[in-house]
């Protein structure tokens, strides 16, 4: 397909994987915020015999070319996690990056809307990349700041372009930053002591010796309490397999925690060290030096800052003193493990828009609205 003399091509081959993956060090090259992830996850992640996302999914991956040279891309996925759940036929679009021309956006987003009508979809949401579990929206606010680990990073020429091309707003996401990770006002303070003393609510870590059961409780816990969600779809098993052995790999045991209500386990909150810190200067390679410089980073000191990717609280608690009280525990024990360690900043990404009792819970914590991420939709 052409647009003017923009033509959008399917990748096809490890060559075509290969300029796919470079797309964002070109596009980005100017963007001293920007963070170039490391090629060989990247690879996996876009690989049908690698991520588990491929095995309720079809997929499509595509590059723009202009001259020759490659000036974009975009993904095109029919989720039938997605589709068996809303039954909408919804398909979505993810990895958009492209340089700075409306006729480049115009070209990946009518290619990617082309290909999702053609099996059967009637409206296109994005960009998910490649579901909303993991990198969602287009930054639309708080670009003077890197994104945080498995967030994503977008110039605001993205918002542009694509607003002039009709999408529209679908949701927007917010990340909230705790510089310094704050100790949280007297008030809370005092709440999460009664909260503790009230014998009531327990906590723990994570086990890494009993780490199967302990993911089976996160995904129980999760899949309940986001299960009213926007757009949300469950983890399966072999998502929950991968995630467990990025938690082997690169967390501590309290950072991830529990907390039970009368026994039974009723909330939970999950960080991840922020290996942007890490990975910046590093330009997606780990050889020849990378992979030392990598390592020495990681067990030298402590992160810089830590990203909280997953909390959650049991739906029948939604709403109840209990439920405030047990979200403000599992934030602040983490937190306060981090502090105990020397980190520096934490982000909590993404909340909806409009979850008001949650935002209102991390605001009184002490965290501050820094980053937005939109979602768009249009009508194929």
């Amino acid at each position: 397909m052409t647009g003017h003399d923009v033509v959008v091509r399917e990748v096809v081959s490890k060559a075509d994987r290969d300029k796919f993956l470079q797309v964002p060090l070109d596009v980005f090259a100017g963007d001293p915020m920007f963070v170039p992830q490391l090629f060989f996850e990247r690879n996996e992640h876009i690989s049908p015999k690698k991520n588990p996302f491929y095995d309720h999914a079809d997929v499509q991956l595509f590059v723009a070319e202009r001259d020759g040279k490659i000036v974009g891309r975009i993904s095109a996925q029919v989720n039938h996690l997605h589709i068996e759940r809303y039954r909408d036929a919804t398909g979505q679009f993810g990895f958009l990056d492209a340089v700075d021309d409306v006729e480049v956006f115009k070209a990946l987003l009518d290619r990617a809307a082309e290909w999702l009508a053609e099996r059967g979809m009637k409206r296109m949401q994005g960009p998910f990349s490649f579901s909303i579990n993991e990198e969602s929206g287009v930054l639309i606010d708080g670009f003077d700041r890197s994104p945080s680990v498995m967030m994503p990073h977008s110039l605001p020429y993205y918002q542009k372009h694509m607003e002039s091309l009709g999408l529209q707003k679908a949701k927007d996401l917010v990340a909230y930053d705790f510089d310094g990770l704050a100790v949280p006002p007297g008030g809370m303070q005092r709440m999460v002591k009664r909260v503790k003393k009230s014998g009531d609510l327990t906590i723990r870590v994570l086990s890494k010796k009993k780490l199967a059961r302990d993911l089976d409780i996160i995904i129980d816990i999760f899949n309940d309490a986001w299960s009213q969600n926007w757009n949300f779809v469950p983890m399966t098993k072999a998502e929950i397999n991968a995630l467990g052995e990025a938690l082997k790999l690169l967390v501590k045991e309290d950072y991830v925690v529990i907390a039970s209500y009368k026994g039974q386990p009723a909330a939970m909150a999950v960080t991840l060290p922020n290996i942007n810190d890490w990975i910046k200067d590093l330009n997606g390679r780990l050889l020849p030096f990378g992979v030392v410089k990598l390592l020495w980073r990681m067990f030298s000191k402590p992160p810089k800052s830590v990203r909280m990717p997953l909390m959650g609280v049991k739906k029948e608690f939604h709403g109840t003193m209990v439920g405030s009280g047990l979200a403000l525990l599992v934030i602040e024990q983490v937190f306060e493990s981090h502090r105990a360690r020397g980190v520096k900043q934490g982000e909590l990404s993404w909340v909806l828009e409009d979850n008001m009792p949650m935002r209102k819970v991390i605001e009184n914590l002490g965290g501050q609205p820094y980053k937005t991420y939109r979602v768009y939709e249009q009508a194929i």
